[in-house]
């Protein structure tokens, strides 16, 4: 069976408990979340969730169906990596005095295009933005020069590269519909 790393990104109204029902249907069919991000979108009302998974098509269809059936659900699509745009942030503790020691750790910072945000006699802390492969990377190459004390990256964010957004599609012809339901009512 051959798994792949699939982007699921679900619409949904705000309520309470529905993240439990969204990880519930991972839970059943025993698929491990990979990363999971939720926060409000550019539509007032409604949240996205950015869920990430390693499992084969049948089964993310399988789950993406189910999501999209929950009552408080807009929408949910899973995406492969070229249907998308994806960013995570990551926050590496860096020991001092280990990177006074170790000069080429600067270098490494630099090649990855990461920055260093704060300084002081006992850590410092460096931020980078990017791809998964290069956070982890970056991680691997300060790990390896003995100076991380501590290691945090976000979840994935990601957006679709098509040209339209299927959420205000879905939203405007509900809209659409419950416009034309009142007119019907009122006549």
């Amino acid at each position: 069976m051959d798994k792949t790393l699939y982007t699921i990104i679900v619409h949904s109204e705000n309520f309470a408990g529905l993240l439990n029902q969204v990880t519930a249907v991972f839970t059943r069919r025993q698929i491990n979340i990979e990363s999971l991000n939720v926060s409000a979108s550019s539509i007032k009302g409604v949240h996205k969730y950015t869920i990430t998974t390693w499992t084969d098509k049948d089964t993310i269809e399988k789950i993406t169906t189910q999501i999209a059936k929950k009552i408080d659900v807009l929408q949910a699509h899973y995406f492969t990596d070229d249907e998308i745009y994806q960013h995570e942030i990551a926050l590496y503790k860096l020991a001092t005095p280990a990177l006074e020691q170790a000069p080429e750790a600067s270098k490494v910072i630099r090649k990855y295009n990461a920055r260093i945000v704060e300084v002081n006699p006992v850590f410092a802390i460096v931020e980078k933005n990017g791809i998964s492969e290069d956070i982890t990377s970056l991680y691997e190459e300060l790990r390896e020069m003995g100076c991380v004390l501590q290691f945090v990256r976000s979840g994935r964010v990601a957006i679709t590269t098509s040209c339209f957004e299927r959420v205000n599609e879905y939203l405007a012809d509900r809209e659409a519909k419950y416009f034309q339901s009142k007119q019907q009512e009122e006549a």
